[in-house]
């Protein structure tokens, strides 16, 4: 009877987490398919709208990269639970007050806050059901996580094109509200519980720069999945400009090919999960997903005129091969020990995020001396190959028991002492 009180409360667990990561999606997607039509609600000229849109991306972005600091250091000194109800109380407030603005000042605000409060729900989530599923059967729980959460994107690209913009965010906010309702009945991490118990430094984020060891393990973390973002950012994100250089023959839907590169990602989250499981690596599967990613990029890049249809169909399948995003995390929480795990796991996927700003940044300096299609060739090369090396550098963490702390690089505590 107990073990089955306890198979429901992970099932509940799993299911709010993978709820919580579905409405995280559905907000982070929906703002780039609703922008433009927001913001020339609110009297932004047509003139304006692309630094306008980049400027309130950059507000969302920078909220993100604050909130997954703080989230992840909250997160192992709070719990994870809190993290995982009060950051989806934060955006689901944003998207509500996002469906009133009137002006650009008030949009950025709202951008920053809901950023904030995204950063935080996957990072615990993931970190929870880590902590509390068997060693040898996490990784399916957060797959599901991962799967059903992706799905906010289809959802996201339906809802935007058939409602009005403001009623878009007042969905997103109130299926964030109704979620919080099922916070009855689930438990936080055992792990967490008996490590307070503990005199160990918790959520210290300086302790992963003071150490070289750990600090090297942390960026490699991060490195890893960069090639997701260069893809949807940079390949997918302006997609119209890389067609019209390629000699594509029909106009490319950039927000039509955000959706299908997602329904891809959902699909390989699935893939990618059940191969961790069934094979009993983390890193091997990487590899070999990060190989498909470099062979997506350099077919589209040195494509010659590809119809709509069929760079829709490349859409998904850049999508299947970046679908390693959930054992990249998975990994992630598995690298470090329960008084870090929580920052980890937080601040790594938004930091990934991040990094889309220094990307876009070396794009646009490429491209003014080696034109759209020698820069994303040079950057994704880049990406790809540095994080070959990242992942050389890790050891692979299947199976790996979770229960201790850190001290330092030479030697960890268990937590049960």
């Amino acid at each position: 009877m107990e073990s089955t009180n306890s198979s429901r409360k992970i099932t509940l667990l799993i299911v709010v987490a993978a709820l919580g990561y579905f409405v995280d999606i559905y907000d982070l997607l929906l703002f780039l398919i609703i922008k433009d039509r927001s913001l020339a609600s609110i009297g932004v000229s047509a003139a304006d709208m692309t630094n306008v849109g980049l400027r309130l991306m950059s507000w969302q972005m920078a909220g993100m990269l604050v909130g997954g600091i703080l989230w992840g250091v909250l997160g192992d000194k709070k719990g994870r639970l809190s993290v995982l109800f009060g950051s989806i109380m934060m955006y689901s407030l944003a998207n509500i007050a996002n469906g009133f603005v009137q002006d650009v000042p008030t949009y950025a605000v709202l951008r920053f806050i809901a950023g904030v409060g995204l950063a935080g729900e996957l990072g615990a989530g993931i970190t929870l059901i880590s902590e509390s599923m068997s060693k040898e059967k996490r990784g399916y729980g957060t797959m599901i996580v991962a799967v059903v959460g992706l799905t906010g994107a289809i959802v996201a690209y339906y809802v935007g094109a058939n409602f009005d913009w403001r009623t878009t965010f007042f969905i997103g906010g109130a299926m964030g509200i109704l979620l919080l309702g099922l916070r009855v009945g689930v438990f936080e991490s055992g792990m967490f519980s008996k490590m307070q118990k503990n005199n160990v430094r918790k959520g210290d984020f300086s302790m992963l720069f003071t150490d070289s060891t750990r600090f090297k393990k942390y960026l490699n973390s991060i490195l890893i999945a960069v090639p997701v973002w260069f893809v949807i950012g940079i390949l997918i994100g302006i997609a119209p400009a890389f067609g019209e250089a390629l000699g594509m023959k029909e106009t490319i839907d950039s927000g039509r090919g955000v959706m299908f590169t997602y329904v891809g990602i959902t699909l390989g989250d699935l893939i990618s999960g059940s191969l961790s499981q069934i094979f009993r690596t983390r890193k091997k599967v990487i590899f070999v997903f990060l190989t498909l990613t470099y062979a997506g990029i350099l077919f589209f890049l040195l494509s010659d005129g590809l119809s709509a249809d069929e760079f829709y169909a490349l859409c998904i399948y850049l999508g299947i091969a970046t679908g390693y995003w959930v054992v990249f995390i998975t990994m992630a929480s598995e690298q470090f020990g329960t008084n870090l795990r929580s920052t980890v796991t937080t601040t790594v996927p938004n930091f990934v995020r991040g990094s889309l700003v220094l990307v876009t940044c070396l794009f646009d300096y490429f491209r003014q001396e080696y034109g759209i299609v020698n820069s994303g060739l040079i950057l994704g090369s880049f990406t790809v190959f540095v994080a070959y090396i990242a992942l050389w550098q890790l050891k692979d963490t299947f199976g790996k028991d979770l229960d201790y702390v850190e001290v330092n690089s030479k030697y960890v505590v268990p937590s049960i002492f």
